[in-house]
């Protein structure tokens, strides 16, 4: 559907959706998951039912969209520098169906994983095969970038959901090990190809201040969450295929978790040369969220791989970045609050006669 002069403020917002908005859904859950981890129940189920909420109106935006605004939708899956942030929609229902296993609410995590598992499923061949072959001769390096990564991240939170499961039947234990091991070694290795695809893109044609965008930030988040599913595949019950996988797993999670360790002061750098040196505004865009989510990640990863393998240090750590992810996440939060009363008071203003 073609835009047109009448259109409504809300309309044009609708249409200019990011793909990436799912990585609000993201953010919450994963500090929801690291409030669970150091003991502060009441604010993490607080952060789960907030992310809860903002999945249930997402996808109606979403789905709204798809019908109003066809179009874009489409423009967007061809587009190499967006058409990857749908993935979000995958990791934030699987980052939900953790946070329902930690409550309790077993058969809505089950129903969570298989959404999530069939988004990905369909979105991993369709999204890469119209921005391959949809480009209309346009050069695909150029216009590569972060958010390429939340594909990594979106396979990963498969794994760790079909990871955290418990009370399999033992009918479906083979199965959801042989899937859990699956995802994970998709997510790995997709991870190495986009990040060998940014370094070429980076030393061929460098990187201006304003292109360093917030979902480079998943290059340290889609680490941390495969130490968090890897963590997760070692720990399950025996099964073939987990059984096949457990020592590769098992002597991946620290190299994983200490590459990403050693991204995050080139992460800040970056950010500080964007912002402090080059005096690129910092306002609010969904992709801020793609901050929140790799701080929240990687903390619940140092936590828990602290805990696993008894390294104090690396879980002090993990607590010390879980502040870090709550504070980024109520600055955020605000931010979205402002822009959104902002937008209803424009609205408001278009609407008077």
């Amino acid at each position: 559907m073609a835009t047109s002069s009448s259109d409504s403020p809300q309309d044009s917002r609708l249409r200019t959706l990011s793909p990436s908005s799912f990585a609000l859904v993201m953010a919450t859950g994963i500090v929801s998951l690291g409030l669970s981890d150091v003991g502060l129940a009441l604010p993490s189920l607080v952060l789960l039912v907030l992310g809860a909420g903002a999945y249930v109106v997402l996808a109606v935006l979403y789905t709204a969209r798809w019908v109003r605004h066809r179009d874009a939708v489409r423009a967007d899956m061809r587009d190499p520098s967006v058409a990857f942030g749908y993935f979000t929609i995958v990791a934030g229902t699987g980052v939900l169906a953790v946070g329902a296993l930690g409550q309790g609410a077993g058969p809505v995590a089950v129903a969570l994983l298989v959404v999530a598992a069939v988004v990905w499923l369909v979105l991993g061949y369709v999204l890469p095969w119209q921005v391959v072959m949809a480009r209309e001769g346009e050069s695909i390096l150029p216009r590569v970038n972060g958010t390429w990564f939340i594909w990594c991240v979106a396979s990963q939170s498969v794994a760790v959901g079909l990871s955290s499961l418990r009370d399999v039947p033992s009918a479906w234990g083979a199965v959801v090990g042989f899937l859990a091991v699956l995802t994970w070694s998709v997510g790995a290795l997709l991870y190495a190809g986009i990040a060998v695809l940014v370094i070429l893109r980076l030393v061929h044609f460098g990187m201006r201040p304003e292109q360093f965008e917030p979902p480079y930030w998943v290059a340290m988040g889609a680490l941390a969450i495969s130490v968090v599913a890897g963590a997760g595949i070692v720990d399950m019950p025996p099964t073939p295929m987990v059984d096949a996988a457990r020592g590769l797993v098992a002597g991946t999670v620290v190299i994983f978790w200490c590459c990403a360790a050693w991204i995050i002061p080139m992460l800040v750098g970056a950010g500080l040369w964007r912002h402090v040196v080059h005096r690129v505004p910092l306002i609010y865009t969904p992709m801020l969220w793609s901050i929140v989510f790799p701080l929240g990640m990687f903390a619940h990863a140092s936590i828990r791989l602290g805990r696993v393998e008894s390294v104090p240090l690396v879980e002090g750590v993990g607590r010390g970045f879980l502040w870090l992810a709550v504070a980024a996440w109520l600055l955020v939060a605000a931010s979205l609050v402002v822009d959104l009363a902002r937008g209803r008071n424009a609205a408001a203003r278009a609407a008077r006669p």
